[in-house]
C-alpha cells in the first residue's frame, strides 16, 4: 500500500513540476513583450511565485517520492531496471533545465534581457520531449 501512495504522490508532484516548467518560459515570452513598468513588475512577481511556490517544490517533491519509490523497491530491483536508468538521465536533463530557468528568472528580475522573445518561445518546448520519453519509459518499461 505504501508503494501505491508513493507512486500517487510522485505523479501528483511531477504534474505540478511540469506545469511550472511549461508555464515559466511562457511567462518569459510575455515578460519580454511587456513595455510598461507595471506590466514588467507583474511578470517579475508571477515568475518568482511560479518558480519558488509551485515549480521548485513540485520538482523537489517529485524527486523525494521517486527516490522513496526506488528505496522501497530495493537495490536489486533498481539494478535490473534499465529503463529507469534512462529515465533518471532524462530527469537530470530536466533538473538542468529547471536550474537554467532559475538563472533566467533572476536575469529578468534584474532587467537583464539577454534573450529574444523567439528564444523563450523555443525553450518553452524543451520539456516536451523528456516528458514524452519519461512517460513511455515508465509505462512500457522496455528492456
Amino acid at each position: 500500500m505504501l508503494i501505491l501512495w508513493l507512486k500517487a504522490l510522485h505523479l501528483i508532484f511531477m504534474v505540478t513540476w511540469f506545469a511550472g516548467l511549461f508555464y515559466l518560459p511562457r511567462l518569459f515570452v510575455y515578460h519580454t513583450q511587456a513595455t510598461h513598468a507595471n506590466e514588467i513588475a507583474r511578470f517579475k512577481i508571477m515568475e518568482k511565485k511560479l518558480l519558488w511556490a509551485i515549480t521548485t517544490p513540485g520538482g523537489v517533491l517529485t524527486l523525494v517520492f521517486g527516490i522513496a519509490l526506488i528505496y522501497q523497491y530495493g537495490s536489486a530491483w533498481f539494478a535490473a531496471q534499465h529503463w529507469l536508468h534512462y529515465k533518471l538521465a532524462l530527469i537530470a536533463v530536466l533538473i538542468g533545465f529547471h536550474l537554467y530557468c532559475i538563472k533566467l528568472t533572476r536575469e529578468l528580475a534584474r532587467d537583464q534581457r539577454q534573450h529574444s522573445e523567439k528564444f523563450y518561445r523555443l525553450i518553452n518546448e524543451i520539456p516536451v520531449l523528456p516528458l514524452i520519453a519519461i512517460i513511455l519509459l515508465a509505462v512500457l518499461r522496455p528492456h
